[in-house]
């Protein structure tokens, strides 16, 4: 039975999981609503902790201040000023989230180590990240530094899966894993790197979208600018649909519905035809901006659960030894 300073630890590192995912969802809509560049400057926006509401609060020749920085054409928007700053408190608060999550991992200094290392990681890739949005917005948007962006978050969402999981390493060996088949654990590794690879393909074809958004082409029209990579993006998609699609399949028949791994794989599927869908709306529907974030999301938590199975999979199978570091 887990102690109160455990359960804490659980439900802390969950609370902070599930707003890195809000993160990536508002990262999502920053970048669906080119309110990227709301908040010319960093930490500051427009030059104030709060940020204006009106361009009167601004001062007359603001366009020439941001002009000499780099920035044309700078124009105050206030819908996109405060989505972008949303975006940051969001991100300021995951800073304290995980400060909070790594210091009540010290719980584990006696018992697993690794768990306090891996938590402590976390803690500072996120205040990487924090200086990696910095350089987002001083690089004007450039799509390279955006994805590079993305893919850290991915990383922190993986890192604390995994020591969340481990810290639980005594519930997960509990689990009956003796009816999946032998190659189940191969062919979940695989869906991940696929999964990556999807959401690799996705930034470029998202690059892509971004070019053809600066021309004067009307949105309807943009699929026929489409590079190829956008078809083999789409094609993939139908592969990692069956992939899941076995995978899930193979839990139904060898696990019960009350257990974890049951409702992890069910969870698993129904965010993969979610994404699907999405994709689909995107390429029949004139890439509407009110999907392009929810299509992200997907993608992103598709992996996490997958990784959140791999990681219940890796402790189901072997008894716990709280005397290692293994």
């Amino acid at each position: 039975m887990n102690s109160p300073a455990i359960l804490k630890f659980r439900r802390l590192g969950i609370i902070t999981i599930f707003a890195v995912y809000v993160v990536i969802l508002m990262g999502g809509i920053v970048r669906a609503s080119g309110a990227g560049m709301g908040c010319p400057d960093w930490p500051t926006c427009f030059g104030q902790w709060i940020p204006p509401t009106e361009e009167a609060q601004l001062p007359p020749n603001y366009h020439e201040i941001y002009a000499q920085r780099g920035y044309e054409n700078t124009q105050f928007n206030p819908v996109k000023t405060w989505t972008e700053y949303t975006n940051r408190l969001v991100g300021v608060t995951i800073g304290f989230l995980i400060f909070l999550t790594a210091g009540s991992s010290r719980i584990f200094l006696k018992t697993d180590k690794t768990i306090f290392y891996l938590a402590l990681s976390s803690f500072f890739l996120v205040g990487f990240q924090g200086w990696l949005g910095s350089h987002v917005v001083a690089s004007n948007l450039k799509p390279f530094m955006i994805t590079l962006h993305m893919l850290l978050a991915l990383v922190i969402v993986g890192l604390l899966i995994y020591t969340i999981a481990r810290s639980q390493r005594n519930f997960l060996s509990q689990i009956d894993t003796h009816l999946l088949p032998n190659k189940f654990k191969t062919v979940l590794a695989v869906a991940m790197i696929m999964t990556l690879l999807q959401i690799a393909m996705g930034t470029q074809v998202r690059e892509a979208v971004d070019f053809i958004a600066k021309t004067n082409i009307g949105r309807e029209y943009w699929r026929e600018d489409f590079p190829i990579i956008f078809y083999i993006h789409r094609s993939f998609s139908s592969i990692i649909l069956f992939t899941n699609l076995w995978l899930v399949w193979k839990i139904k028949q060898s696990v019960a519905p009350s257990t974890l791994l049951f409702k992890t794989g069910l969870v698993q599927i129904i965010l993969v035809v979610v994404a699907i869908i999405a994709g689909i709306s995107l390429d029949r529907l004139g890439v509407p901006a009110i999907v392009q974030p929810i299509h992200l999301l997907m993608a992103n938590l598709i992996f996490g659960a997958q990784f959140f199975l791999f990681s219940c999979l890796r402790y189901a199978e072997k008894k716990p030894n709280l005397s290692t570091n293994g």
